[in-house]
């Protein structure tokens, strides 16, 4: 069954708080920017895609309302420069802000603030309706593709569908794929002992040789895959991927709260004043994607990635 995480309608928008799951599934209302910010700070709302999409849907919630006022365009720029701060490795969320906001100052020429607020509105609803259309084209890639003929497909996520270019578990049932689901724990002796015979991971960004962020602990996995030679493939649409940065060395990495890892719901687990290091993601080299990077223009080696993008999207 799939789950609809991300509930919009004109002038509301519901999520479903990721940080629950799966014991609850609770739906939380997003009233303003600054909701949709700390949805996305704190995590309830994960991947790229998501982000992307929450964070501008609470931009266009407030706008129904009436935000702005008189100059809608400076407060369209400061509400999407707070979204951009809030999660920065996650590429989506930023190259939205880039496009809405020459959109939005275009359409400020021609037009009063009411109607560049529903202008503004349409264009982010339209953002909606294509992200929701590239998932289903990534679902198609995956059933065209020899994904398809897999017996045993390791799966990252198992969270309902998040709108985002994500293959879980309720996906891989959907698309046909008789998935055996491991635990990261499991990994290794999984893919020994099991016949796991691929492994697909989502992405936060993918960069022009390939090279990819995403959770912590896909580094690893990686490497477990490629050891065993079983064939490591990332799922990720288009707007994921960052043609700007040549490698992951220049990806700027998210480091997160050291209360995260120190204590367990406020309760402390480490010695007072410990140091903590605790970054969102790692980087996986371009090397270890050894299956290729699905997106919804095609499956593509990370070799091929960048010809391959920038003739498709300059052709469309």
């Amino acid at each position: 069954m799939t789950l609809e995480a991300i509930r919009y309608r004109a002038g509301s928008l519901q999520i479903i708080n990721q940080l629950l799951l799966p014991q609850q599934t609770v739906f939380e209302e997003v009233h303003s920017v600054q909701d949709g910010y700390d949805a996305i700070k704190s995590m309830k709302v994960r991947g790229a895609p998501a982000i992307a999409i929450v964070g501008c849907l609470s931009l266009a919630v407030e706008l129904t309302a009436g935000a702005g006022g008189d100059d809608p365009v400076s407060f369209i720029r400061e509400s999407l420069c707070h979204l951009t701060s809030a999660r920065p490795t996650a590429v989506n969320m930023g190259r939205a802000a880039r496009e809405l906001m020459e959109f939005a100052e275009n359409e400020s020429m021609e037009k009063n603030s009411e109607q560049l607020r529903e202008s503004v509105i349409a264009w982010i609803e339209d953002m909606l309706e294509r992200d929701v259309n590239d998932n289903r084209k990534i679902g198609v890639v995956r059933s065209l593709h020899a994904l398809s003929r897999l017996k045993r497909v390791y799966c990252t996520e198992t969270r309902p569908y998040n709108q985002g270019a994500r293959l879980t578990a309720y996906e891989a049932v959907a698309e046909g794929f008789p998935a055996t689901l491991i635990t990261d724990s499991m990994a290794a002796i999984t893919m020994r002992e099991r016949g796991i015979t691929a492994v697909v991971v989502g992405a936060d960004r993918v960069v022009a040789n390939g090279d990819t962020a995403n959770k912590v602990g896909t580094y690893q996995l990686a490497i477990t895959a490629k050891h065993h030679g079983i064939p490591f493939y990332v799922a990720a649409p288009s707007t994921s991927c960052d043609l700007s940065l040549e490698s992951g060395r220049d990806i700027v990495i998210e480091v997160r709260p050291s209360e995260e890892l120190t204590s367990i719901n406020g309760i402390p687990i480490a010695a007072p004043g410990i140091e903590v290091w605790n970054p969102a993601f790692d980087v996986t080299p371009h090397q270890l994607i050894t299956g290729g990077i699905i997106t919804e223009l095609g499956v593509f080696l990370p070799s091929e990635l960048q010809a391959a993008l920038t003739g498709r999207l300059t052709a469309l």
